[in-house]
């Protein structure tokens, strides 16, 4: 039994990673929007606001979308279970009898891996425009971005267990996403907000995620007070913290609901 519930958890992971390498347009859309994002909005911005601010604004930009793709890649790879429950693989995994829990992980650890590939692209990139990354930032990077991943991908995991129809879920998961974006200061400081920006800023989980990646990156460095929001420990204890009650009430939300079915 624990054998066909570990070859689940591995088919399901696996089936991500070539469902990837298949759909050339997440492929494209994965790399476009991210070199927008930094190459456009981070190059007009540090052209007017570097000076002011006293960092480097692109690389501000690149950590933050960096660790924005890890987080909304997995979750929107989590949320994608929807639509898997109407197709033929999928389809077939559902009725079969392995654990819906095994479900759940083999999503979580497929987009976790899929997530990381679509990174290396961003970090490509960022090679490209000639962001400053040193073998020890990236080094430090590699722990935060599972992390980021992981806490993605429970996010996915509440979300998806409330959600029964593909069209509902591409209604509400761009408007619980996309403001994060901001909130989270993916391309925007957030050190200093009107209250009810703030508030809303703390409560976005992206916020967590985006943080701790630029406390890591800025560690020992000149610019880190004034990049990083929060001390690291409090970064990694929120997202462990939201990580256990995401994915622990959403994947019972989604048992129950799957056996209701």
């Amino acid at each position: 039994m624990m054998n066909n519930e570990i070859n689940a958890i591995v088919a399901i992971a696996m089936r991500d990673i070539t469902k990837l390498f298949r759909d050339r347009t997440r492929i494209l859309a994965s790399f476009v929007f991210p070199m927008i994002f930094i190459g456009v909005l981070g190059s007009s911005l540090q052209a007017n606001l570097s000076g002011d601010l006293g960092y480097n604004f692109l690389t501000f930009v690149f950590i933050g979308v960096l660790a924005q793709t890890l987080f909304q890649s997995t979750a929107g790879g989590i949320i994608s279970l929807i639509e898997d429950r109407q197709n033929d693989f999928a389809q077939e995994l559902f009725i079969s009898p392995i654990s819906r829990y095994s479900i759940i992980i083999g999503k979580i650890v497929g987009e976790t891996l899929v997530s990381f590939v679509l990174a290396m692209m961003v970090l490509l990139f960022g090679l490209v425009i000639r962001i400053p990354l040193d073998l020890a930032a990236l080094m430090r990077l590699i722990p935060v971005t599972l992390i980021a991943s992981l806490f993605g991908g429970s996010f996915g995991v509440i979300v998806m267990s409330n959600i029964s129809e593909q069209r509902t879920a591409n209604q509400i998961f761009p408007f619980l996403l996309f403001p994060q974006f901001f909130l989270a200061g993916v391309f925007n400081p957030i050190k200093h907000l009107p209250w009810p920006l703030l508030i809303a800023s703390r409560i976005a989980p992206m916020t967590y995620a985006v943080d701790l990646f630029r406390s890591v990156y800025y560690y020992g460095k000149p610019e880190y007070a004034k990049t990083v929001v929060f001390n690291p420990g409090i970064d990694i204890l929120v997202s462990v913290v939201l990580f256990v009650i995401f994915i622990s009430v959403g994947t019972v939300v989604f048992v129950r609901n799957e056996k209701n079915r």
